[in-house]
């Protein structure tokens, strides 16, 4: 699940999509850019893996990273919409954390440029029982 942390004692709860085993990850980043029906540039690591791949794929409802995007830093990783919606709840990506997208359009009107983001493997049990 992604929390948005909206006050004291109160989040919004979101499923998502995430990592599959070896792309997993933690960590802190911050959001340094949201954008609309973002433009895909595969990496070349992943294009590598699946050369089936295209070099670019200009935003839209086949564009696997959907209506919006949130970059974390300047890493590959992104949270981002999804244009395949049974990947939410599994462990499918490249590392990016995946989203409905009404879910990732509500998320980047809440979080704005500069929201920091922790990523967990685990959340503590003294929040999980919460």
């Amino acid at each position: 699940y992604l929390y948005l942390v909206t006050g004291p004692g109160r989040a919004t709860r979101y499923g998502i999509g995430v990592g599959r085993p070896g792309f997993e990850w933690a960590g802190v980043k911050s959001v340094t850019r949201k954008a609309e029906w973002p433009d895909w540039r595969p990496p070349a690591e992943m294009r590598k893996r699946k050369p089936h791949l295209p070099a670019y794929m200009a935003g839209g409802v086949k564009n696997p990273l959907g209506a919006k995007a949130l970059y974390l830093g300047n890493s590959l990783y992104r949270i981002h919409g999804t244009n395949d919606p049974s990947s939410i709840g599994t462990e499918a990506s490249s590392g990016c954390i995946r989203m409905h997208n009404g879910h990732v359009v509500h998320l980047a009107s809440m979080a704005g440029v500069g929201t920091t983001v922790h990523v967990v493997s685990k959340l503590p049990r003294s929040v999980a029982s919460n």
